[in-house]
């Protein structure tokens, strides 16, 4: 499937493929930690927000901001396990 905007395309292909190894070769061996694909991640996220704007689609939860796990853990200061967060 492509992505919205055309010119983001290519970024989708190589952040699905980033995914894809990701998950078969990490995360599937135990290794969550999703940081190796969050560049990638970001610049096609931008570029699908841009794509957004200018054919003027406005879907407010494209604003929020998703992040990775590790990314999470870094921003809240705590790690989760077993569904709960340390205190």
């Amino acid at each position: 499937m492509n992505s919205i905007g055309e010119d983001c395309n290519e970024l989708k292909k190589q952040y699905d493929a980033c995914f894809n190894n990701w998950f078969s070769e990490r995360f599937l061996k135990g290794h969550t930690d999703d940081s190796v694909c969050a560049p990638i991640f970001k610049v096609y996220q931008e570029c699908v927000k841009r794509a957004m704007r200018e054919q003027k689609i406005e879907l407010r939860e494209i604003e929020t901001e998703y992040t990775t796990s590790s990314e999470y853990e870094s921003a809240s200061g705590s790690k989760q396990q077993g569904g709960q967060h340390k205190s």
